[in-house]
């Protein structure tokens, strides 16, 4: 990204709203993949005798993933959510997800992959990057855009944290929001800058944009005339043109 240049200001301060509401809608995201952290946390956690977790276990979260997708005071961005098993957590399955995603024509539906790791359509989850970044350790993680052709089909953000049990990494819990959704709930602030504005994540990828030379999925590596403002604590950054 290009060095941070002076930011214009003309009358309330656009970009400051702007960045209130990414942190707004971002957090209140990652609230629900919070909520099944601490969900599965209780899962999985050893029982009496240090008894292994079973997928049987993990039964319990149906009713709260259910509810997120349902009843969550942001349902139309959370599209789907779960929660990932470390490799070897559960005793009978070495491999495994929870994971529902909504239906509009009726109630949930469970994704379902191959988890045989000799099987040639294994779904090795370890190596995406909404997984490697909980198990590197960091607290919240935000993957995309991306196409996600393994459940809905859409362009999509993941938002992911870890999850803890037994003094050790249990797995992941995470959530799915398609980048339309998402773009459709910051875009009325960043209307309200001046010229063009987006947002980028870390890697400098477009996910919302008030510009349709900047439209979600380009990528952004710095360009003269443009000033970047961090989002807080998260892996966001706004870009906006100096006037």
């Amino acid at each position: 990204m290009s060095t941070p240049v002076s930011l214009a200001q003309t009358g309330r301060d656009h970009t400051a709203a702007v960045v209130a509401r990414v942190r707004e809608a971002t957090e209140d995201v990652f609230g629900a993949p919070r909520e099944v952290r601490a969900a599965a946390a209780a899962c999985v956690r050893p029982g009496g005798g240090e008894r292994r977790p079973v997928a049987g276990d993990l039964a319990a979260l149906r009713p709260l993933l259910w509810a997120r997708l349902r009843g969550s005071h942001l349902p139309a961005l959370i599209a789907s959510i779960g929660f990932i098993a470390a490799p070897g957590l559960l005793a009978d399955a070495p491999w495994y997800l929870v994971w529902w995603r909504e239906n509009p024509s009726g109630g949930p539906v469970q994704l379902l992959r191959d988890m045989d790791p000799a099987s040639s359509a294994f779904y090795d989850y370890t190596h995406w990057d909404w997984y490697t970044g909980p198990s590197s350790g960091a607290e919240r993680t935000i993957c995309g855009p991306y196409v996600d052709y393994l459940c809905t089909d859409e362009y999509s953000l993941t938002l992911s944290v870890p999850v803890a049990a037994g003094g050790g990494f249990a797995g992941v819990a995470a959530a799915d929001v398609f980048v339309r959704r998402f773009e459709g709930a910051v875009f009325p602030a960043l209307r309200e800058i001046p010229g063009p504005a987006f947002l980028v994540n870390a890697e400098g990828r477009v996910i919302a944009s008030n510009t349709a030379s900047w439209v979600a999925g380009s990528v952004y590596r710095g360009a003269e005339g443009f000033g970047v403002r961090r989002v807080g604590d998260l892996p966001l950054s706004l870009v906006t043109a100096a006037r």
